[in-house]
């Protein structure tokens, strides 16, 4: 749908409070009788809810009554064909709906089961049931109930049997729950049956009528959705798959619309506090810079830089993530820039999340930039004070043009002249608060345009809800003449002959990694460890070689050491623990050995594989996968065989789950009540565009009352986890 062609103006709200039918037997209602409160009650309002069946309620997170109707089923399971008895059939699974005639209850010899019999009988023929472990049934069969069952006619010694699956008592002149229809079959803990679960849904049902609807009458119109509370009913009832699914996409849009009002609106908030001071065109500095690189700009970096070039035009300051995957030229686009600002008489800052980090970017940096006449300066909290000082009375006289720096930049005594552009490197390794930081300085009022950078990749729907108070570029392209690293899976038996090869490389002047999950070894974990490592290559298979250790316990000059001999050469092999994740950039490194593959995600063993591959040669990336099967060796598998980072990202948040975006438990169960960010990801792309127009068409102020419903809706929803977001 193309919001923007419709002008200014956006969905009129309507009644927002009419309600479409939410079942058979739930009339539309107005506002007259609402009350939305009703569906904050404990979920002890429900009639059957006791304090056993609320504790395990606790456990699925249901606490009130909007709790348990917004507890969606994962499935349903399609109905089985209903049958009289005399056309049942041995293997089949049916459906019954017969009468109970007598009963008997035994128990067997093995484990003390205890199984009840039943003579059922319709108007074709009788036939025995049989329960197992179910011998409660009893007080309710003395009634002779007539009852739906479903099962399969199975033979047994003697004669044959209905094993009943699932049962139903219909004396109570209640429509079928558990058996007829599309079943819905829910997430459940302990011994909280899904047939309770079911059972309370229904009773919950006429509260549904003050489940308010925030989306505007047009809107759903248009898009042909259900009303909320229909959609609600009709996710856990549906009618057909389709009707289902219809539902739930409602819901889903609905879910992700909030958020990203949410996350849009703080962001505007902000913006609307700050200003920044425009950048005129590039001047000569910008243009020697791109006439000095030994390559020509990717169409990539090209798009990106013109992306950047309107944002740093306006007075709004840029807060801009760029994405880059491993030597796709990220440090290119930041290096201009910096350079932007530093043509324009200003300063600009490079803040890297490690000391190896900036220490390279650093190196690099100088060797770019001096020869341009810029002034570069480093700043880290392992210099001394003396030398922390004098660059701070740089910084704060104008002296440095460029600062690269740790979180020693963010500190309450470091002060600018003039900070134009910041560049985040990593950013997701920088909270909120810490990446606004170097923002935040004493510049007269004005903000810095900033650009964040991230090597890890990031599935864009995570993009768009964690970080979508910033614009998004993405460098998908890499630079000409790159090849790809060859990855191959290692196994025991091969181990001789990858240290050969190992040892043909580094003869051949090239220089190798050897990456260890572990810095000392461990006896809990089972896994290859930097430090005995180091001791073993050195005496075993890389003696005579020339090799270094290096990991995140040593001190901040051991570090620089081990990381200065490996990249002027003097090292032939570095021995190191996942600190060289990121930045670590020597093109003379052919070969990538990693031990205990299998304790690095996806992610990582794809940031760790593009510290290699970064020259002409070819490259190589071994993983030592001894003993590996099952989904670890198919994980494995997969990151052998492509090198698509966002392929293997989006593998990982499947693997891990989604997690919390909005805490500090990174996988397993999320926060978002319906949608999933990998299934739905066309919805939050279109969500994400209703919201962005909704923003823009209406003011931040929540007293008008055009914004008011939704607005209310998205902060009630999600404000916490924005808010969160502000915090981290």
């Amino acid at each position: 749908m193309n919001v923007a062609a419709r002008g200014s103006s956006y969905y009129p709200l309507g009644n927002l409070t009419s309600l479409s039918p939410a079942g058979p037997n739930l009339a539309t209602t107005s506002k007259r009788g609402v009350d939305p409160s009703c569906l904050e009650n404990p979920v002890t309002v429900v009639h059957g809810v006791g304090t056993t069946t609320e504790r395990k309620l606790r456990a699925l997170g249901v606490l009130t009554v909007r709790d348990l109707l917004m507890h969606l089923p994962f499935r349903h399971e399609l109905p089985s064909r209903i049958a009289k008895v005399a056309e049942l059939c041995f293997g089949e699974e049916l459906t019954l709906r017969a009468r109970i005639v007598s009963f008997s209850v035994r128990e067997t010899n093995r484990r003390r089961v205890k199984v009840l019999e039943a003579l059922i009988s319709d108007d074709t023929g009788s036939v025995i049931a049989t329960w197992y472990n179910q011998a409660y049934l009893e007080a309710a069969f003395r009634q002779q109930p007539e009852v739906l069952l479903r099962g399969v006619l199975m033979r047994k010694r003697g004669g044959s049997t209905f094993i009943v699956k699932r049962h139903e008592i219909l004396d109570s002149g209640e429509e079928s729950r558990h058996i007829l229809g599309l079943v819905p079959v829910y997430p459940s803990a302990g011994d909280l049956s899904v047939r309770t679960i079911r059972t309370l849904l229904h009773r919950a049902a006429p509260q549904l009528r003050h489940m308010l609807d925030p989306l505007p009458a047009e809107m759903l119109a248009h898009k042909g959705y259900p009303g909320r509370a229909e959609a609600v009913w009709t996710s856990h009832f549906p009618s057909s798959i389709a009707e289902g699914e219809a539902a739930r996409a409602r819901l889903v849009f609905e879910e992700l619309l909030l958020l990203q009002i949410a996350v849009l609106r703080q962001r505007a908030a902000a913006v609307a506090k700050q200003t920044a001071r425009p950048l005129s065109t590039p001047s000569t500095l910008t243009h020697a810079f791109i006439h000095s690189l030994p390559y020509k700009p990717t169409s990539a970096q090209t798009r990106v830089v013109a992306e950047i070039e309107e944002d740093l035009a306006r007075e709004i300051p840029m807060r801009r993530l760029l994405h880059g995957d491993v030597g796709s030229g990220k440090t290119m686009v930041a290096v201009y820039c910096l350079l932007r600002a530093v043509e324009q008489g200003a300063q600009g800052a490079l803040m890297a999340p490690t000391e190896v980090l900036a220490d390279q970017h650093y190196i690099g940096l100088c060797g770019q930039l001096q020869a341009l006449g810029v002034r570069v300066r480093l700043l880290k909290g392992s210099q001394t004070v003396a030398e922390r000082k004098a660059v701070r009375r740089s910084l704060e006289s104008g002296e440095v043009d460029v600062v690269v720096g740790t979180h020693a930049l963010i500190q309450e005594n470091v002060r600018f002249r003039d900070l134009r552009v910041a560049v985040v490197d990593e950013q997701h390794r920088f909270g909120v608060r810490q990446r606004d930081a170097i923002l935040a300085g004493e510049q007269g009022g004005y903000w810095p345009h900033s650009l964040h950078m991230s090597a890890t990749p990031i599935p864009r729907t995570l993009s768009l809800t964690l970080y979508g108070d910033l614009d998004v570029s993405v460098l998908d392209e890499l630079p000409m003449g790159r090849r790809p690293v060859i990855t191959r899976l290692v196994f025991g038996g091969s181990e001789p002959e990858m240290w050969e090869f190992v040892r043909r490389q580094l003869q051949e002047g090239y220089q190798a990694y050897v990456v260890c999950p572990l810095i000392e070894e461990s006896e809990n974990l089972q896994a290859a460890s930097a430090l005995q490592t180091y001791t073993d290559l050195r005496a075993g298979e890389l003696a005579g070689f020339e090799l270094r250790l290096l990991h995140g316990q040593l001190s901040s000059v051991d570090k620089a050491t081990a990381m200065a001999a490996y990249s002027c050469g003097e090292a032939q092999a570095l021995v190191s623990t996942s600190v060289i994740e990121v930045g670590v950039d020597v093109p003379n490194a052919t070969v990538m050995v990693i031990m205990g593959a299998r304790r690095f995600g996806l992610s990582q063993l794809h940031q760790l594989r593009g510290r290699v591959g970064r020259g002409e040669p070819q490259s190589y990336c071994l993983l030592m996968a001894e003993g590996e099967e099952g989904a670890a060796l198919e994980r494995l598998a997969l990151f052998a065989r492509t090198t698509d980072g966002f392929e293997l990202a989006e593998a990982d948040l499947l693997a891990r789950g989604a997690g919390q975006l909005f805490g500090e438990r990174q996988s397993g169960v999320g926060d978002l009540e319906v949608a999933s960010l990998l299934r739905d990801r066309e919805s939050l792309e279109e969500a994400r565009r209703e919201a962005e127009v909704f923003v823009r068409e209406f003011p931040v102020d929540e007293r008008s009352p055009m914004l008011r419903p939704v607005a209310e809706a998205s902060a009630v929803r999600f404000a916490d986890k924005v808010e969160w977001i502000k915090r981290a």
